[in-house]
């Protein structure tokens, strides 16, 4: 029996706004040959029940913030992917792993306690990045996880501004682009998604 496999597609990036609106772009073309869903940060509320206790608590660190991310994503990998992917539905994961690695090493954390620390997510059959053009508003909104990353450590006292920050993630993305572990998300990448993946059984 021939049965389409489900795919888990990370949409990676320093923007969540572009990110965002890059998921749905991809999950809105891909519905039309396979169901798919965008899972999405926060899923679990963790941000949000910390948003509404900010006025009585310190800014979290980089590191805390990382280990809520890991939390939040170890969530929708339970909830939303796995199940997914094991009734053959295809995940958009907006953002997903890249990115947060991308600002934690920004920040100064090492590279090998972020892998150890996001081994138990699945790896992506695809990796895209999503390239967003400079950075509007120095004090943005929190958009995304992105946003909110950098207003936490600006609000802790970081010693690097969200500009830094912001240059720093996306040499991280470039190097991962420029070793073939992410690709830049085009209609051209997204036209070769809508293609059938199947598997025998």
């Amino acid at each position: 029996m021939t049965v389409r496999r489900g795919r888990l597609i990370a949409v990676e990036g320093n923007s969540g706004p572009a990110v965002a609106a890059a998921a749905r772009s991809v999950a809105r073309e891909l519905r039309g040959t396979t169901a798919c869903g965008v899972s999405v940060w926060d899923a679990s509320g963790i941000f949000t029940d910390l948003a509404a206790a900010e006025a009585g608590i310190a800014a979290p660190s980089a590191r805390t913030l990382t280990l809520l991310y890991a939390a939040d994503l170890a969530f929708r990998v339970r909830w939303h992917i796995a199940p997914a992917l094991e009734a053959g539905e295809s995940v958009v994961a907006a953002p997903y792993i890249e990115s947060a690695k991308a600002l934690s090493v920004a920040a100064g954390l090492p590279k090998r306690w972020l892998d150890e620390l996001f081994a138990f997510a699945p790896k992506p059959d695809m990796c895209y990045r999503v390239n967003a053009g400079r950075l509007r508003d120095k004090s943005a909104a929190r958009l995304g996880y992105s946003e909110w990353f950098t207003g936490a450590l600006v609000a802790n006292g970081h010693a690097l501004d969200p500009v830094k920050l912001r240059a720093r993630s996306t040499e991280y993305l470039n190097s991962l682009e420029a070793r073939r572990r992410c690709t830049l998300l085009t209609p051209g990448e997204v036209a070769l998604l809508k293609k059938p993946q199947t598997r025998r059984r």
